[in-house]
């Protein structure tokens, strides 16, 4: 087993160039990163208002598909403000997945509302749509057009789908049981610019969505984060509650309620439009590396390739593997590898296990605990080359 895994370990590198180290992901900058942001610096318009802002919220909505992108400083604030503007009031329930980072419920936090853990679906690894309504019927019931927490007493105001590693959610079924329950959606879509479900691209199909451009996605703005929504006058509000609420006048200072200093700088965004050009290589650079992987596990027992649903594209941002525990500990192969040179990591510990949300209402999370133990994430760099492999 041993040489098993120091050899697959080679064979990463092999795909990857073969270098001493080969992380988990590396930034690309391959366009005209340098030209943008040398031009922004040279016009002295490098915080948070330039051309390259507005041009980046353009081009951003033109690529996702909607009708307004509001660019700000990372994903946590980006799903902040998301949750913030459609409506999210303290001492809500959220229904968001036990299995993603902690800022998902972070961002609930922040509004003194209360995340409430659902299980994942083993297909997707995102929020699973039958086994939440079948929790609703056993803990909710509807008052007054609100879903109430018989439990808790507490209003059950929107769910929070995060498309993992890029793959997405089910939505048509959990459309359709925020429909039946009166719940507000709200996209998680950090980690899947460039995914789509059946055709339509991830994080427009709630009322608001949240991206993140942190330096390990898919493209990076260096830090950043975007707001989407086909709502004009929400995104006109997000625009005003990340500018620090600031009403316009030529010269005064006037705030008519606390807002936030969330703004993107014209520099991240000059960085963010290059990156944008290149979406379409970065996706199909990632779908190659998908099949390499393919072919490197496909002979290993007890290993499986966790790939995109039938109804999506994913972007394919982390690369993952599902051990077999009866065959392969996820610790030892843990330590394999990141002993010769190739960085994996664990998926995120289920949020109802970290101190902070340890109290926090739960489903039965039997699918997250068990992928707990299984997920390993691989190096997921886009490879070099041309541009082939758009499938």
């Amino acid at each position: 087993m041993i040489n098993q895994w120091k050899s697959i370990a080679q064979s990463i590198k092999d795909i990857h160039g073969n270098a001493p180290f080969t992380p988990l992901h590396e930034p690309t900058f391959s366009g005209k990163e340098l030209e943008y942001v040398t031009d922004c610096i040279q016009s002295g318009w490098v915080s948070s208002v330039g051309k390259y802002v507005d041009d980046f919220e353009i081009k951003l909505a033109e690529y996702t598909g909607v009708e307004r992108a509001v660019a700000v400083v990372n994903g946590t604030a980006a799903l902040h403000i998301a949750l913030k503007i459609a409506g999210l009031q303290a001492n809500d329930e959220v229904f968001i997945p036990a299995l993603t980072f902690i800022a998902t419920a972070n961002a609930v936090s922040y509004l003194q509302a209360v995340p409430h853990f659902i299980d994942v679906s083993e297909r997707t690894m995102g929020i699973d749509p039958v086994k939440l309504e079948q929790y609703i019927q056993e803990i909710g019931e509807m008052r007054n057009s609100h879903l109430i927490n018989k439990q808790t007493g507490r209003i059950i105001r929107a769910v929070v789908p995060m498309h993992t590693f890029g793959h997405p959610v089910d939505m048509d079924l959990l459309i359709n049981v925020c429909e039946r329950y009166n719940l507000i959606l709200v996209e998680d879509a950090a980690e899947s610019l460039g995914s789509y479900y059946k055709g339509k691209h991830t994080g427009g199909f709630g009322l608001v969505g949240a991206l993140s451009f942190n330096g390990n996605k898919i493209m990076t703005t260096g830090g950043g984060g975007a707001i989407l929504t086909n709502d004009v006058k929400l995104a006109d509000y997000a625009k005003f509650l990340t500018t620090t609420a600031k009403m316009p006048h030529r010269w005064e200072y006037r705030h008519d309620e606390i807002g936030y200093n969330y703004r993107m700088p014209n520099i991240n965004a000059a960085l963010g439009c290059a990156q944008l050009e290149k979406m379409d290589t970065f996706v199909a650079s990632k779908r190659r590396l998908t099949k390499q992987y393919e072919q490197l596990f496909e002979p290993v027992e007890g290993v499986q390739l966790f790939v995109e649903p039938p109804s999506g594209k994913s972007n394919y941002w982390l690369q993952t593997l599902l051990v077999d525990e009866s065959k392969h500990s996820r610790d030892f192969v843990l330590d394999e590898l990141n002993s010769e040179g190739v960085m994996a990591r664990p998926i995120w510990t289920p949020l109802n296990e970290l101190a902070p949300y340890s109290n926090c209402p739960k489903s039965d999370l039997s699918i997250t605990n068990q992928l707990n133990k299984r997920v390993i994430n691989i190096p997921s760099t886009p490879l070099k080359g041309g541009n082939k492999d758009q499938t």
